[in-house]
């Protein structure tokens, strides 16, 4: 019998059309066809102002050829805009394993995502994302450059074929211009050193603000696809890690380091040897990629020289020469009303150690590693802004738990319970009330792969992506978002025969519930063998 962490190699946020509440009647088993990709998610609310749209992407990816042109603001929808939103409209029949895509627009990164894996009669899917922070950069006229890279030949035939749209919304009376940053830069110079990437950031000199984000996937079908499940090296499993499991992204300017966060357990579509759990509901976020943001503000007065300064973003964990992190980062800049440089330093940095406890032992037949790791940060900085000085503090502590067990060589049966906890809390004191922002961040994975004496796999999966987020301005003025993504879902298949003998079966369930300033979505989708059985819509 194959090793279970080899069959683990990879074989959403999708905000897909709304659809009616129904029920269904699914077939016994998976066929050759089943209902398109989809997620509860909500689509980008738009403003009432007439938009205007341009494609910057259309290309049938069917190999590694990145696909490059030149985007032109539209004519008719001048700046400022109220919304920017983007749409990937996605096709592809076949056979495909999934795949990873990146999008950037004058060499910064907007989109990454990642593919459904298809149907012999074929699938469509579509993606949104609100993109509105990358409007200073859409107001002039950028190079494109996407790549979803492909494998296309006699066995694997699928070719995915995207189209990209950028829908603009000027703004009017009822609709205000989007307050954003004043600059958004990629990095300059930028180079690999081990699993870290490296790279360099000029900055205006009245910068008064500095917000850091990076699009963090462990990717590429080998052991880091899977972080979560690798085992110290002195454990018998066939994914070693040097430390165990615990991952973190941790970003430094100048050598000082100025962020630290959890990674989010990305799931692809062919995730968790049993790409038959995704093909109608993929995990949370596996269609459109989140980036880690990271708020440099203290550190403004120290790298607002005009001057370079590096950038250094790092994956703590990763086996020394070992592939599979993809980091693009960004920077967005925020400038004062004044061109005369911002003044400004360092009033404190506190790193504290980074805790990592993996203890293995073998426990009633099972191997176990039980994994305890965390690390805190606290920074204070100070600038003299538009707005008066400004003293910025940002303090992040991240947390991870994690028992993975598995039996016998073969690592059969084979599961894993985790959650990674991550929060943050930002202030900003001036000469006013002082502005407060905290989130609290929660990823839960709890999985159990087993393969019979029969050769039927059997993958059973739950994820939780949530937040608690909150900014106070003022005595009584607050923001508030809660966040829960939950997907829930249970897939079986016989190994080693033809499809048409696998005998196929799967049911999932995603619910999705956003409260944001009273304001509530709910919605709930449920799909039994590839046919949705369930779509309900509406707060309780």
């Amino acid at each position: 019998m194959t090793r279970l962490s080899a069959v683990f190699v990879a074989a959403g946020l999708a905000f897909g059309a709304m659809a009616p509440a129904y029920a269904a009647e699914p077939p016994p088993e998976y066929g050759t066809d089943w209902d398109d990709p989809r997620t509860a998610a909500p689509p980008v609310a738009k403003p009432t102002t007439s938009p205007c749209t341009v494609k910057i992407v259309d290309e049938p990816f069917d190999d590694f050829t990145p696909y490059t042109s030149t985007f032109t603001p539209p004519a008719n929808c001048p700046g400022p805009w109220s919304k920017v939103v983007l749409r990937m409209d996605g096709a592809v029949q076949g056979v495909q394993y999934d795949r990873l895509g990146h999008l950037e627009v004058g060499g910064v990164a907007i989109f990454k995502t990642s593919t459904p894996e298809p149907s012999r009669d074929g699938i469509s899917w579509t993606v949104e994302k609100d993109v509105t922070e990358y409007a200073p950069l859409l107001s002039k006229p950028q190079p494109v450059w996407m790549l979803i890279g492909n494998v296309v030949n006699e066995t694997y035939t699928g070719v995915l074929n995207v189209q990209v749209y950028l829908t603009f919304y000027p703004a009017d009376g009822r609709n205000k211009p989007a307050e954003t940053a004043s600059d958004v830069l990629p990095l300059a110079n930028p180079r690999r050193e081990g699993s870290a990437l490296v790279g360099d950031v000029t900055l205006p000199k009245n910068t008064e603000r500095l917000v850091a984000e990076v699009y963090a996937t462990g990717s590429g079908g080998g052991c880091e696809e899977f972080w979560y499940i690798t085992a110290p090296t002195v454990v018998p499993y066939s994914c070693p890690a040097d430390d165990g499991p615990y991952r973190e992204v941790q970003i430094e300017v100048d050598g000082r380091v100025a962020g630290v966060a959890m990674p989010f357990p990305h799931v692809y579509t062919g995730g968790w040897s049993n790409p038959f759990l995704w093909y109608v509901l993929p995990a949370p976020r596996a269609f459109n990629i989140r980036p880690i943001r990271y708020d440099l503000t203290p550190f403004v007065g120290l790298v607002n020289d005009g001057q370079p300064h590096q950038i250094k973003v790092s994956v703590l964990g990763v086996p020394e020469g070992r592939p599979g992190w993809d980091l693009p980062t960004n920077v967005f800049v925020w400038r004062a009303a004044s061109s005369a440089r911002v003044l400004g330093g360092l009033l404190s940095h506190e790193v504290g150690p980074v805790t990592n406890d993996s203890n293995y032992a073998l426990v009633d037949g099972w191997h176990q590693v039980d994994t305890q790791g965390g690390h805190h940060l606290r920074v204070s900085g100070w600038a003299l802004t538009s707005k008066g000085r400004v003293v910025t503090t940002v303090e992040q502590t991240v947390s991870n738990s994690s028992m993975h067990r598995w039996v016998s060589d073969e690592e059969n049966p084979d599961e894993l319970t985790a959650t990674w906890t991550d929060s943050s809390i930002v202030v900003s004191a001036g000469t006013g009330f002082p502005t407060v922002s905290r989130s609290e961040k929660r990823f839960v994975l709890d999985g159990h792969i087993d393969v019979t004496p029969e050769n039927r796999l059997t993958t059973v999966l739950t994820m939780n992506d949530s937040e608690d987020a909150r900014t106070i301005v003022g005595p009584g003025a607050q923001k508030l978002r809660t966040l829960s993504d939950v997907f829930t879902g249970q897939a079986a298949y016989t190994l080693g025969v033809p499809r048409a003998q696998r005998n196929a079966v799967a049911q999932s369930t995603q619910h999705y519930r956003l409260t944001e300033n009273g304001a509530c979505y709910d919605r709930t989708i449920s799909q039994k063998n590839g046919t949705v059985t369930q779509d309900v819509q509406g707060c309780h």
